[in-house]
């Protein structure tokens, strides 16, 4: 399963009563975050998810209300006696971004690794999470991110004794382990059926509706995009700025079939997100207005 918490749901600026917007994404005990505006460490210690369990960040570009926030962050994780490294994955000039934002703090007691992602389909493992990474449109570079965490086939216990595999080589093998016993090796496939459904979640912010998004988005869970205006007569504004409006995350969730539709990054000019949401759920039913600290459990189907 994948614990989500929706951070904060605001773009540009925080506002009193609106985080910025960020994700938390955790499963067997280790997180990433994607993004990290300057009241993300608020919404960690609100939400009361270890921020020293944070391997991984992912940033989706480099404008202010995304990134200002690591300085502080990394501090606390310092603080919170982390000594295992973190890395940090985003477009080119990553590295140049940090070197400045992390003059404030430059004796951390773990290694800050930077990633630059320099393909149009870029993929990486986060633990056990398989990460893809797409470029999007927005006025600066700008990427989207799908995080999936794969499932193995059911265990066939009636195999196993067929092929006179030992007991005690199950549970490994079940863990995907292959196992070598004198001259025969045993394999994961030897005893689980096909692989099931998995999970999958997609975050995208920051870009205008694409074709890319809707292939990246395809079968998702849980689809997490901005809705810089809920109001349509206010699409030409946000399309100008790079930006999109409900109606077009809608459409996209729609259009990749996923499950459930999150919307975040509102205006600071929007001071009743819901008062559109009906806009959004004529398009695709299953849509929420993000809020602060928005949270849910990602489970495999039965």
């Amino acid at each position: 399963m994948l614990d989500v918490c929706l951070l904060g749901c605001g773009g540009m600026l925080p506002l009193p009563k609106r985080f910025l917007t960020s994700l938390l994404v955790r499963h067997g005990g280790k997180s990433i975050l994607i993004d990290c505006g300057e009241s993300t460490q608020v919404a960690l210690h609100l939400c009361g998810w270890s921020v020293k369990q944070i391997d991984h960040i992912l940033i989706t570009h480099f404008h202010g209300d995304h990134v200002v926030g690591l300085p502080g962050l990394l501090m606390t994780m310092g603080n919170n006696s982390r000594t295992e490294p973190v890395h940090i994955w985003g477009n080119p000039g990553l590295k140049q971004i940090l070197d400045g934002l992390l003059v404030v703090c430059p004796q951390l007691p773990f290694e800050v690794i930077c990633h630059d992602v320099t393909e149009t389909k870029y993929q990486f493992m986060a633990g056990e999470i398989q990460v893809q990474a797409v470029p999007v449109e927005h006025r600066v570079p700008c990427l989207a991110y799908s995080l999936s965490l794969s499932r193995a086939g059911k265990f066939d216990a009636a195999r196993a004794k067929a092929k006179q595999i030992p007991l005690q080589y199950w549970t490994p093998l079940q863990k995907g382990e292959i196992i070598i016993d004198g001259d025969r090796t045993y394999y994961p496939e030897d005893v689980l059926g096909a692989p099931r459904r998995g999970l999958k979640l997609t975050y995208v912010t920051d870009c205008r509706p694409s074709e890319k998004i809707v292939a990246l988005a395809q079968d998702s869970d849980l689809f997490v995009a901005e809705g810089l205006y809920g109001d349509p007569e206010k699409q030409p504004g946000a399309a100008e700025k790079g930006h999109m409006v409900y109606a077009e995350a809608a459409a996209m969730a729609r259009d990749a079939g996923v499950r459930e539709l999150w919307l975040t990054h509102y205006s600071p000019a929007m001071l009743n997100p819901p008062e559109h949401l009906h806009i959004a759920k004529e398009i695709f039913e299953n849509t929420h207005c993000g809020d602060n600290l928005m949270t849910t459990t990602l489970k495999f189907d039965e």
